[in-house]
């Protein structure tokens, strides 16, 4: 061996974890539920919700309402299809293309169809030392399917998500728009059987804490605030 080649075998990479892909393709595929042959337009409500938002922009500027405007077709036809997608590009004036620029880049727009529920559980680094991991599995369990996948009526669709925002309620797990925080396997359970049952949980945190206060009670600001010029000489 050469002292070229012997140098080369000693060569080794920054970092020797495994390549992580993306669950999603960047490409369309027509399936029986999304193809460009299913009409897709907005029913009269979110019509004039979409008017409303457009105007909000200077005409030559109306594409800035392309986001909403996803969003809105996504609520309305369960997922963002590539009917929303085109329509919302002709809506705007827009190129297809640009839109589907914008609906491959951000997570929020599902391109394929998801279940009544969206069950999106943060594991990212604060979530996952307070036990989003036993609750990821719980979930698993409960439902009966793996991350990426719908139950078989089409009920719960369980996902893995990246910073909720709510590091400071961990663990958190979203349920469509609604967040649950400090969340124990038990709990999660419970909350999971409402749903089943047909009811909608009291979002927020289950260990009784108000919003993001202390989980173990206020160290500040615990009697009344004095008024202006308190302690001051006159």
């Amino acid at each position: 061996m050469s002292i070229k080649q012997s140098i080369r075998s000693f060569k080794r990479t920054f970092s020797s974890s495994s390549k992580l892909h993306s669950d999603k393709l960047f490409v369309h595929k027509n399936t029986s539920k999304n193809n460009q042959d299913i009409a897709f337009e907005f029913n009269t409500e979110n019509l004039k919700r979409a008017k409303e938002i457009i105007n909000r922009y200077p005409s030559q500027y109306k594409k800035g309402a392309c986001m909403p405007l996803l969003d809105l077709g996504q609520r309305q036809a369960g997922f963002t299809s590539i009917s929303v997608m085109n329509y919302v590009a002709k809506l705007l004036d827009m190129a297809p293309m640009r839109v589907y620029e914008v609906a491959t880049f951000y997570t929020m727009y599902n391109r394929d169809p998801v279940g009544k529920y969206f069950v999106q559980v943060c594991t990212t680094t604060p979530c996952q030392l307070c036990g989003s991991t036993e609750i990821l599995n719980t979930l698993k369990k409960e439902l009966g399917i793996n991350v990426g996948d719908t139950t078989k009526d089409n009920l719960f669709t369980l996902v893995e998500v990246e910073c909720a925002g709510a590091c400071v309620n961990a663990p958190v797990v979203a349920f469509n728009d609604d967040y649950y925080e400090d969340l124990t396997p038990d709990a999660t359970v419970k909350i999971l059987n409402e749903f089943k049952s047909g009811k909608i949980p009291t979002p927020g945190p289950v260990s009784g804490r108000k919003n993001c206060e202390p989980i173990n009670g206020l160290t500040s600001l615990t009697s009344e605030p004095t008024g202006p010029g308190y302690g001051m000489k006159w």
